[in-house]
């Protein structure tokens, strides 16, 4: 056969010959991601692990609202006889039983906040995790998932943390700013008129700031998980992936943050539109005046059915953007480290569970 007949002669784009697609062992080719290829391999890797993508979530967070209960429950018993003496009071309540209240309030809100915190930790460890199995195709277990992320909490959560007071500082001054402008208003213009817009102009100036540092860090808890780094070294190491390719990935981010609030809220959406309507829910044969028991049992099919959905909302919006960034962290050592033929090589080794 004469050689211009041959089926890879010619120049590329002239029928003649093409490079190989790049290989695609799991949710991703192993060649550089564009957007699509980022947010395609996001839902493929949910669609491909979702059992032990929620299965973790759900015990996470199912763990964190037992404390949360066991708290509530405990402060209860603590300072029950306040709360009743609050509400049987026709007057201003006493000092002595709002003071108890206001601790016992702002103990269980700090042990819900770490409770969360933790819970959310988890999840974005545990999607690092799954990403580390779908890009190479891998199957995996519950089990190997758990043990994995549970392994690498300590360093997430302080790439968490320290990401977090990172974007604390200007929502702190929002919040100073209105803070003190409504002790302002109420002081009838006698208060600190110059407070609101300081804060106003300090949270505008810091807001950028705290923007790029969020992207700077946004792969910080990936790459704790893929490289077992401790927090400092796993936010430098996000700092080193992410220089040159910022605005990519704080694009990247901020859109997978979108689509999971958008997907949430399409989640709970039929159930609060149910809620709108008291007959769907027979509430209407309640009377004139039910008691609290009565609603309760009345409701309990709503109320579950909402807090399953809140949970599921809660799961995809904890957990897709960290599947973009795992995969964005992937991208970003494939561009720069030519990650790609390790990866094409380790796809073809069996897992070791």
């Amino acid at each position: 056969m004469a050689y211009g007949n041959t089926p890879h002669a010619g120049p590329p784009g002239w029928g003649g010959w093409m490079p190989p697609p790049p290989p695609k062992p799991g949710v991703i080719p192993l060649a550089p991601l564009g957007l699509g290829d980022v947010l395609g391999g996001a839902f493929a890797t949910i669609g491909r692990y979702w059992k032990q993508l929620f299965g973790i979530a759900a015990a996470a967070y199912g763990a964190a609202a037992a404390v949360v209960a066991l708290a509530t429950v405990a402060a209860y018993a603590v300072v029950g006889s306040h709360l009743h003496r609050v509400f049987a009071d026709e007057g201003t309540p006493a000092w002595a039983d709002v003071r108890p209240l206001l601790i016992a309030f702002g103990c269980v809100w700090l042990i819900g906040v770490l409770a969360m915190l933790f819970a959310t930790t988890m999840v974005y460890a545990a999607c690092s995790a799954i990403v580390q199995e779908a890009v190479l195709g891998r199957p995996t277990t519950f089990g190997a998932i758990w043990r994995r992320a549970r392994a690498r909490v300590p360093a997430v959560i302080g790439t968490v943390f320290l990401t977090g007071l990172i974007l604390l500082v200007p929502f702190a001054l929002f919040l100073l700013a209105f803070v003190t402008m409504m002790i302002a208003l109420l002081a009838v213009g006698t208060g600190p008129l110059i407070v609101p817009p300081l804060a106003f102009l300090g949270a505008l100036v810091t807001t950028p700031l705290a923007a790029w540092l969020w992207g700077k860090f946004s792969l910080a808890p990936a790459a704790a998980v893929f490289e077992g780094q401790g927090s400092l070294a796993a936010m430098r190491r996000s700092s080193q992936l992410v220089r040159g390719g910022w605005w990519r990935i704080f694009g990247s981010m901020l859109l997978a943050f979108l689509i999971a609030a958008v997907a949430s809220y399409l989640i709970q959406l039929p159930v609060n539109l149910l809620g709108m309507f008291p007959g769907a829910i027979g509430t209407s044969d309640l009377g004139s005046d039910p008691t609290a028991l009565q609603v309760v049992v009345s409701m309990g099919g709503l109320l579950i059915v909402l807090m399953v959905s809140q949970l599921i909302g809660q799961i995809f919006v904890a957990a897709f953007p960290q599947l973009v960034a795992g995969l964005l962290y992937v991208d970003q050592r494939i561009r720069k480290e030519n990650l790609a033929p390790t990866l094409a090589e380790a796809a073809a080794v069996p897992p070791a569970y």
